[in-house]
């Protein structure tokens, strides 16, 4: 069991909804990313996505490609990524952190010796954006196999047709896309992600957690309520790029997850 496996089994068991915090890594710069990271679960956060910065992050809108390009000018890399993970699992070594971006850099590095050091970082899980399950041979197998969950995107697009192949060999959580398009684009609406919850989880014994255009506490408490649990990025993020003092940005993550748990 991993421990995004024993995070939702904890919240279940509990009756409680999850809230999933999404930062860029090395956003602004490496030391206040760390900040903010080892601040997450004392704001309530459940699970930490955190963001693999690339130069072409094709679902990403502005504000997260901005956050990328910032990490970048200031020199983050993948090994630096992980690096921040180890850091963070010195005094923490139960929360989940799920690595989310895209293929190249992990390419670039080898599958073989990026899973060894994710493993060693302390990673639980990867969100690799742009793998399909038509390529689940490349990282996908081999992930589980190093005994990291593989999450899978659902959108509003991915027909009935579609979904068994996208829950094929997906762990840990189902991340619901609310809306049609990149990060920050839109905002999710309960009444439409309720019955595309449905659903997925009519497909999956897997938690189905939604994402994508969610940016207040009341927008968290609602998404929560018809689902497993809300995941917030470029809300976030937007906070850290505007340059307000950590404890500001927890506080803001603080609100948000008390939406999500009183669902």
């Amino acid at each position: 069991m991993t421990r995004i496996d024993a995070k939702f089994a904890a919240l279940k068991a509990e009756g409680k909804k999850a809230f999933v915090a999404y930062v860029m890594a090395g956003d602004p710069d490496y030391e206040t990313s760390l900040e903010v990271v080892k601040g997450l679960p004392g704001a309530g956060v459940d699970v930490i996505e955190l963001g693999l910065p690339f130069t072409d992050p094709m679902a990403d809108g502005p504000t997260i490609q901005a956050a990328g390009q910032r990490a970048l000018d200031g020199g983050m890399t993948l090994d630096k990524t992980l690096e921040l993970a180890r850091s963070f699992r010195e005094t923490d070594d139960t929360t989940p952190i799920v690595l989310m971006g895209y293929y190249n850099p992990i390419y670039n590095c080898g599958v073989d010796a990026f899973l060894d050091k994710a493993k060693a970082a302390g990673i639980d899980g990867l969100i690799v954006v742009d793998l399909p399950p038509e390529e689940d041979e490349e990282l996908c197998i081999p992930a589980q196999k190093a005994g990291l969950n593989f999450i899978r995107l659902a959108t509003p697009t991915t027909d009935d047709v579609r979904l068994p192949r996208v829950m094929q060999n997906t762990s840990g959580f189902v991340y619901y896309v609310s809306i049609t398009g990149i990060t920050g684009a839109g905002e999710a609406n309960a009444e439409d992600v309720a019955p595309d919850v449905a659903r997925i989880k009519a497909a999956t014994d897997l938690p189905v957690i939604v994402g994508f255009g969610i940016n207040t506490p009341e927008k968290s408490r609602a998404i929560a309520g018809v689902a497993d649990g809300a995941v917030v990025g470029s809300a976030i993020v937007s906070k850290i790029g505007a340059g307000k003092p950590v404890a500001e940005v927890l506080d803001f993550v603080r609100g948000l997850a008390e939406g999500a748990h009183s669902a």
